[in-house]
């Protein structure tokens, strides 16, 4: 009995690619941090940063159980893996590394086995676009604030209002050594693209986040030998709809800023949001943040010769202590003659997103409404 992972659509767009579905299958490694490591770490978020220990640790349990996965998939006869995913679960103190995907077995398919961290609906928009998928691919940094950074820092929210260069440059960093192990990681596996990249920032432990990037690495036969693997997080369908203008993304560009309101504009804007009316304060620091941030990635964007930048989002959220991050993230696209689609129109099943009908309720808190909570978010 066939026991699939991949819905209706997905079953649908893939058969139009000679492709049908093999059993959802599962990979796991559990680890625990240990005693040295944790003591090393702790030493470590001091001073912030990247915790070498952590980004080590996490990276051996995320490909632990990436292995184990394929192997599984492999050993049913399966030539691929689409919609792989790679979570954390905490474990009466121990960390679960749970690698789930679907398999998939090709008819007539000769190549090497694959692994895709995409849909079976982009799958199918990133084959018909001239993208091969390889292999799943990651880029990660475990990382923390520090104390002697975050008090350097702070000394400058007290003083002013603006920019915390401590903060951004950091924060600037850790994201940008995320896509280049993403990128390391394609070009050992022999691609020179990865597509439907994903970005997640991730709590581990007190103190420590993990900045996670996952994609699929492809090859495109029309983008040549690139010094680094073209990326992108563009769906499927809409790397379909710039194959089909004539475009190939360059790079993913991102760009982080992070303000400090300053205790004089704290204090002005404290007695203000007493009244009713704009907080010209807040109103102009948010506006300079995104701005800081947009020219980041528009500054990005030029040096990797790119025409536009394609997609962006701009997402912000309060640290504390006055300080506000700003994040903007997006695709620099650029011309490309050589590209084309093997389709002249797109597959109407291929640009449906699948409903979630699954959802469960967390408990309900004194003094809180509960509220919903979508298992695929």
């Amino acid at each position: 009995m066939l026991m699939t992972g991949l819905s209706g659509n997905e079953l649908y767009c893939l058969a139009q690619k000679g492709w049908s579905p093999g059993n959802i299958v599962v990979g796991n490694s559990v680890y625990s941090l240990g005693v040295i490591r944790g003591i090393a770490s702790g030493f470590q978020t001091m001073t912030g940063g990247e915790i070498g220990s952590i980004t080590q640790l996490i990276v051996d349990g995320r490909h632990a159980a990436i292995q184990r996965l394929e192997t599984e998939a492999q050993r049913e006869g399966a030539h691929g893996l689409t919609g792989v995913t790679s979570d954390l679960k905490s474990l009466s103190g121990m960390i679960e590394f749970l690698a789930v995907g679907s398999a998939v077995h090709g008819d007539n398919y000769t190549g090497p086995f694959f692994s895709t961290a995409c849909t079976g609906q982009d799958l199918y928009c990133q084959i018909d676009a001239g993208y091969h998928p390889r292999h799943f691919v990651i880029g990660n940094v475990a990382y923390a604030l520090g104390i002697g950074r975050g008090i350097s820092g702070a000394f400058k929210t007290i003083a002013r209002r603006g920019e915390v260069k401590e903060f951004s440059d950091m924060y600037n960093h850790t994201r940008h050594l995320a896509l280049e192990r993403l990128e390391a990681e394609a070009t050992q596996r022999g691609c020179n693209a990865v597509v439907d990249v994903i970005t997640k920032i991730i709590p581990f432990g007190p103190g420590v986040k993990e900045m996670l990037m996952v994609g699929t690495g492809s090859h495109n036969d029309a983008l040549g030998n690139p010094p680094k693997p073209l990326t992108s997080e563009l769906t499927g369908e809409e790397l379909w709809n710039l194959t089909q203008m004539g475009y190939a993304p360059l790079r993913l560009v991102l760009g982080t800023s992070v303000y400090a309101l300053g205790m004089i504009g704290g204090i002005s804007a404290f007695f203000k949001a007493l009244g009713r009316g704009e907080v010209s304060e807040m109103t102009q620091l948010v506006y300079e943040a995104r701005e800081n941030c947009l020219e980041h990635i528009r500054r990005e964007a030029e040096l990797a010769g790119a025409d536009g930048v394609i997609g962006i989002k701009v997402t912000i959220h309060e640290i504390g202590g006055g300080l506000v991050e700003v994040l903007a993230i997006g695709t620099a696209v650029k011309r490309n003659a050589k590209v084309a689609t093997e389709s002249p129109q797109i597959l109407p099943q291929s640009i449906i997103r699948d409903r979630d009908t699954f959802f469960e309720i967390e408990p309900q808190i004194p003094g809180m409404q509960p509220r919903e909570l979508n298992r695929g978010n």
